[in-house]
């Protein structure tokens, strides 16, 4: 299975979402990284065919997705950062009308809420209403609906918002789980959730893949090396101002500072591994925590 996004584009009045973006995902997990608005939301709504693109195509195996319609649908799982519910269904009664709008047999449906609800811890609040449900239980059920059918394509819109640790660590393990046969594609700007789990990582600025690659590759991209250094306090903001500082620690005379340069940028600095954080901030460090999320 091969799908192409082939030199997409997608604008909003005079605002560019997505700018001739051009990518391939076989079966494994992709992660989409970026800060809100770079143009994920937008990508993905296009690859689930919310959205067709103003220009370019997306094709699995060589076939127009729009142009498949229903038979393309049927193999697609989608969870949106937004999922829509009926508050007053039970959690089982929400999969199971889920299960029906996706066309499944209720026999069939019933065995893959079962299932699902285990994998996805929901199984004790089953009887629940979804209105009753914590944030981070009714993301559950929205990774539980979104592979429902079984998808061969899984899309998942910031699928971790409101999981606390532990909830993360099961939802990594179980897409992990699930990527051998199918294709994942997992948009986030939390880059933990994808740093241990991605095949391939494609990082997304201003609509476009300004890097892709696996995490080592990534990581030897680098162009300025990672220092670590202790300075006095007073110091701090200067060295803010002057360098991309990826993390700060306080200690009782004196603060850790992890440092993002080309040269060494105090005396004592010692260079260190670069992590995936740090390239992050290297290729987002003016617009993090910018933009509405809406694109």
């Amino acid at each position: 299975m091969e799908l192409n996004l082939n030199d997409l584009t997608k604008k909003f009045g005079p605002v560019t979402a997505v700018n001739h973006f051009s990518g391939k995902m076989t079966h494994g997990i992709y992660g989409l990284l970026g800060v809100n608005g770079a143009g994920k939301t937008t990508l993905m709504r296009m690859l689930c065919t919310l959205l067709e693109p103003d220009f370019g195509k997306i094709t699995l195996d060589g076939e127009d997705i729009f142009q498949m319609g229903g038979s393309y649908r049927k193999i697609l799982g989608y969870l949106p950062q937004d999922f829509g519910y009926y508050p007053d269904f039970t959690v089982k009664d929400y999969l199971m009308y889920i299960g029906a709008l996706k066309g499944l047999r209720p026999a069939v449906a019933k065995k893959r809420v079962g299932i699902l609800m285990e994998k996805t811890g929901l199984t004790k609040v089953s009887g629940k209403k979804m209105k009753k449900l914590s944030g981070g239980m009714k993301r559950r059920a929205g990774i539980a609906q979104a592979m429902l059918n079984d998808p061969k394509i899984l899309v998942l819109d910031e699928p971790t918002a409101g999981l606390d640790p532990n909830e993360r660590i099961r939802f990594r393990n179980l897409i992990s789980e699930l990527a051998a046969e199918r294709v994942v594609l997992l948009s986030t700007h939390i880059v933990s959730d994808v740093e241990y789990i991605a095949n391939e990582i494609w990082l997304m600025k201003d609509g476009g893949i300004v890097l892709e690659g696996t995490v080592r590759q990534l990581l030897m991209s680098m162009p300025e090396t990672v220092w670590t250094c202790f300075a006095d306090p007073a110091m701090v903001p200067m060295l803010v101002h002057k360098y991309k500082v990826s993390n700060i620690k306080s200690e009782p005379d004196q603060v850790e500072l992890k440092i993002i340069s080309q040269a060494k940028p105090v005396e004592d600095a010692v260079p260190v591994q670069a992590s995936l954080e740090d390239v992050f901030l290297y290729y987002f460090d003016e617009k993090a925590g910018d933009g509405s999320g809406l694109l």
